[in-house]
């Protein structure tokens, strides 16, 4: 994933989360987060939820494309195993069977997006499929910039310019 702050190289499980993994490699193969940006960042300081969160989220919320697939099945950590630890990318919902093209990474380790954490009321949690094995620093410095509004949104979004995959 290249950016305009620097590269993030994400491992992604698609043996343990196969729905969401193979959800989030068609966006990237169909390059259709190219062009997406990281739009919101989560902190400590700027979120009035009791259960407080540290992530940096991005995907097609803010871009022109919204070229965006049919949502998926909602796979929890619960039946995954991937707990919601520093550098772990997860897919964004409203309810359970909503993800689409939005997903966060994990600034720290965050317990209350497991499946039974009370981040989100249904306590299903959120579908962790991968995690940051190269970059963090760079997410790290996204995340730190300046947000406004109560959504947490960057004053100045960063670009995602592509994403490809890898061979192993």
């Amino acid at each position: 994933m290249s950016t305009d702050y620097g590269e993030i190289i994400i491992e992604v499980y698609d043996r343990k989360a196969p729905v969401t993994a193979n959800h989030f490699l068609k966006y990237v193969s169909e390059g259709r987060l190219n062009n997406a940006f990281f739009y919101r960042a989560v902190r400590e300081d700027n979120q009035t939820n009791p259960v407080k969160i540290e992530v940096l989220q991005g995907g097609l919320e803010v871009s022109e494309l919204k070229d965006t697939l049919n949502p998926i099945p909602h796979e929890n950590t619960q039946q995954t195993g991937i707990s919601h630890h520093d550098g772990v990318i997860s897919m964004a919902r409203s309810e359970p069977g909503t993800a689409n093209s939005e997903f966060f990474i994990c600034i720290g380790d965050q317990p209350s997006l497991d499946f039974g954490g009370s981040r989100n009321p249904d306590g299903q949690g959120f579908a962790a499929f991968g995690k940051v094995i190269h970059g963090m620093e760079v997410v790290r410095s996204i995340q730190k910039l300046p947000t406004s509004g109560e959504w947490q949104f960057l004053q100045k979004p960063v670009r995602i310019k592509n994403v490809v995959i890898l061979d192993d």
